[in-house]
């Protein structure tokens, strides 16, 4: 069974990231049963209740359980859909820093669609200059279609129809992609510790 991890990093409640991350893996798992006939497996991942965690694990090299079962739910899913608040131009450094803290193979070939959301749209840019680097360096495969959604695509029925296409739009890419992909399926289990800083410069001292 297909396997479709949903990241969502909003900070608030309720979320209009995890609204966009809900309707997106709608429109994902509807393409992906007109395509194949089967309905995928999804998992959620909210960010926002591992902060703690997640810089700690930055700090000290090791993912508490909860933690750990966030990035083994992404490492072991066939695709993955990861949606960010903008600040400042770029994804939120919550998103940033769960990235940080995974295996830096842990994404290879994985069919990933980028999605953001913002107060305004002059942050629209914010997938292809602030998000889509980080994934091409991770060697995940990225959809085409990136979905970013400002305050004012909630508003009027025009507004709302618009992002709803780009939203089909986005699902169908990452079916497609799903049905295209070389990954092969991961355990997280079996991926390298990662060593912390501290332990690499103990011997230089001696």
């Amino acid at each position: 069974m297909t396997t479709i991890t949903v990241v969502s990093a909003g900070l608030s409640e309720p979320s209009s990231t995890r609204l966009l991350a809900d309707r997106l893996v709608e429109s994902a798992v509807a393409a992906v049963e007109a395509q194949d006939g089967g309905t995928p497996r999804v998992v959620h991942v909210e960010l926002r209740p591992l902060a703690h965690e997640v810089v700690d694990a930055m700090l000290t090299g090791f993912q508490a359980p909860a933690l750990a079962a966030a990035t083994a739910a992404v490492v072991e899913a066939d695709a993955l859909v990861f949606v960010s608040p903008v600040f400042t131009a770029g994804m939120s450094g919550l998103a940033k820093s769960f990235l940080d803290v995974m295996d830096k193979d842990a994404l290879t070939d994985m069919p990933v669609l980028l999605a953001a959301t913002a107060g305004t749209s002059r942050h629209s840019l914010a997938i292809e200059h602030g998000m889509r680097p980080v994934f091409a360096y991770l060697r995940a495969a990225v959809v085409p279609t990136g979905v970013f959604a400002a305050t004012d695509d909630w508003g009027t029925e025009g507004d709302q129809a618009a992002l709803a296409g780009r939203i089909r739009r986005a699902g169908a890419d990452l079916a497609w992609a799903i049905g295209a992909s070389r990954r092969v399926p991961q355990d997280a289990a079996a991926l390298p510790e990662v060593t912390d800083f501290a332990s690499l410069l103990g011997g230089l001292g001696h």
